[in-house]
């Protein structure tokens, strides 16, 4: 069945995340969006955002990636698509219909998927008490890093947003503290990285195969979204 999906372009972190979302659609024929690759945090998203010209307004535009549980009810490969971002008492909204019809054609398709509230942080959540915190005390589900300020910039702009992410990491373990290795421009530094797993060797693992499994589902909906399992008709 040929792809009817009338999204734009692809926004995922760069790396991992977006190498996951390439194989996911790598051998699909038909209109496929475009794929670009973002760098990680709020700043440097804004940046690139502002110098950007891939876009024009009543464009659609699904941000994917990978995110941590903030919720007992969510763990590692869990699927979910966000309702809205929250970020220092302000909230930004998915475009509604974008995202209704995206979840009626995932759930068709017999996958899990959960809708959820998201907290964006300006800053890596590596604590699981504090994500346990933060969930309780501003009613969120889960956390990244982009989605605010992602939705803020296209909410203005007049272009529908999407987001789909898939659980990396879950509230009850910590991860490593990896905030010395994302430099300023959004990138990842390896040797701070390694250093910074190498201080932790238990969390690096539980975030190596958190990460891994949260990879392989991304992929996986990826090609299933694009495959034309059930075309999905916006506007």
């Amino acid at each position: 069945m040929s792809n009817f999906l009338p999204i734009n372009t692809i926004l995922v972190p760069q790396g991992a995340e977006y190498q996951a979302v390439c194989r996911g659609l790598s051998g699909l024929t038909g209109s496929i969006p475009t794929v670009v690759a973002i760098p990680v945090g709020m700043k440097p998203l804004l940046k690139y955002l502002q110098q950007g010209q891939f876009l024009t307004p009543k464009s659609r535009v699904l941000i994917m990636g990978i995110c941590g549980s903030l919720s007992d009810r969510y763990t590692v490969g869990d699927i979910v698509l966000y309702e809205d971002c929250i970020y220092q008492g302000k909230q930004q909204e998915c475009d509604r219909t974008f995202t209704a019809q995206l979840h009626s054609s995932l759930l068709t398709s017999h996958s899990p998927l959960n809708l959820v509230k998201s907290l964006t942080s300006d800053r890596l959540i590596w604590s699981a008490a504090e994500k346990r915190r933060l969930g309780e005390t501003l009613a969120a589900d889960v956390v990244d890093m982009e989605g605010f300020t992602a939705l803020e910039f296209f909410n203005a702009a007049g272009v529908a947003v999407a987001m789909l992410r898939v659980v990396s990491d879950d509230c009850h373990h910590n991860i490593p503290d990896l905030t010395s290795a994302i430099n300023s421009d959004g990138s990842l530094n390896p040797l701070p990285l390694a250093t910074a797993m190498l201080r932790q060797p238990l969390a690096a693992i539980r975030l190596i195969r958190g990460s891994l499994t949260a990879l392989n589902v991304l992929q996986q909906v990826t090609n299933l979204l694009f495959s034309g399992y059930k075309p999905i008709r916006l506007g």
